[in-house]
C-alpha cells in the first residue's frame, strides 16, 4: 500500500526516545519530511543521526519544552520555515508521575496538566491554520490503554488521557469539513524506557524483580509477549497518512489485546 507520504511534512512532540522516535522515522522511511523535538540536547542530536542514518532523510531537530507555549509555537514556526507547511501532528508527552490519590499535589495535578493534556491543545491550535489552508490534516495523539481501563497507580496518566479523548472526539466533528482527521491511540504494555520504569516501580511495590512484573504482565496479553515501538509506530503512521481517508474522532489501543473491555 502507498501511503502517499512522500512531501508531506510532519511533527513528532517528544521523539528523542520510545514511541515518538519509532513514529518519527517511520514517517520518514515512508518519505515525510519531519520534525523532532525533546528536551535533551544530546538525545536530540543522537535520534536526528539515527533518523537520517536509517532512512536517508534529514529532520528538523529543536529543543522543545512541551510545557512551554512558546517553545510550541517556535517549532511549528521553524517547521513551515523549513518544509512549507505542516500536513501532520503527532502529539506526544512524557508520562507523568506514577502514584496514589493522596500521593498527589495540587503542584502535581498542574504539571500533568500543562505536560499531558494542554500541551496537546497548544500544539493542535498551532498547527491548525496550516492544516486549514491546505484543506488537509491529520493529528493523531498519544495516550495510553488507561482510556479504555484505568491502570493502578497512575491517578494522573488516567485523569488527562481520557480527556484527550474528549478532546479529539469533539474536535473529529469541528475539522472534518476542513479535511482533517483526528484520532488516539493508546499504547498498552510496549516495550520502552516508560513501561520499564513502571515495571520497576511495580516490582520494588511488590518485592520482586522486574523480570517476574513483566512475566505476570505478558500472561494476561493474549499476544504473549510485550510489543515494540516499530509495531506500535507502523499503526499510527497510517493513520497519520492521506491512506487513512475515512477514520476521524476513533481511540485505538495498541496492546496485543490486553485491555479486554468494549
Amino acid at each position: 500500500m502507498d501511503l502517499q507520504l512522500t512531501g508531506k511534512t510532519a511533527i513528532v512532540l517528544a521523539s528523542t526516545k520510545g514511541l515518538g522516535k519509532a513514529t518519527a522515522k517511520a514517517l520518514a522511511a515512508e518519505g515525510a519530511n519531519v520534525a523532532i523535538c525533546g528536551r535533551d540536547e544530546i538525545a536530540l542530536a543522537a535520534t536526528s543521526q539515527e533518523i537520517e542514518e536509517a532512512t536517508g532523510r534529514a529532520p528538523l531537530a529543536l529543543k522543545v519544552d512541551v510545557r512551554k507555549p512558546e517553545e510550541i509555537e517556535q517549532l511549528v514556526q521553524a517547521t513551515v520555515e523549513r518544509f512549507g507547511t505542516v500536513d501532520i501532528l503527532i502529539a506526544n508527552a512524557g508520562g507523568p508521575p506514577a502514584g496514589s490519590f493522596d500521593q498527589m499535589t495540587d503542584e502535581h495535578w498542574q504539571l500533568a496538566f500543562e505536560q499531558n493534556l494542554l500541551s496537546y491543545v497548544r500544539a493542535i491550535r498551532a498547527v491548525l491554520p496550516h492544516m486549514r489552508k491546505e484543506q488537509f490534516g491529520r493529528i493523531v495523539n498519544f495516550t495510553s490503554s488507561s482510556i479504555k481501563e484505568p491502570i493502578p497507580s497512575l491517578i494522573l496518566s488516567n485523569t488527562f488521557r481520557t480527556g484527550i479523548v474528549g478532546l479529539a472526539k469533539t474536535l473529529a466533528s469541528e475539522l472534518g469539513g476542513d479535511g482533517i482527521l483526528i484520532n488516539t491511540v493508546g499504547p498498552g504494555r510496549i516495550a520502552t524506557d516508560r513501561v520499564a520504569s513502571l515495571d520497576e516501580m511495580a516490582a520494588e511495590r511488590l518485592q520482586t524483580d522486574r523480570e517476574a512484573i513483566r512475566k505476570q504482565m505478558e500472561e494476561k496479553i493474549p499476544l504473549g509477549r510485550y510489543g515494540e515501538p516499530e509495531e506500535f509506530a507502523r499503526v499510527v503512521t497510517f493513520l497519520a497518512s492521506p491512506a487513512n481517508s475515512y477514520v476521524t474522532g476513533q481511540s485505538l489501543l495498541i496492546d496485543g489485546g490486553m485491555v479486554k473491555s468494549i
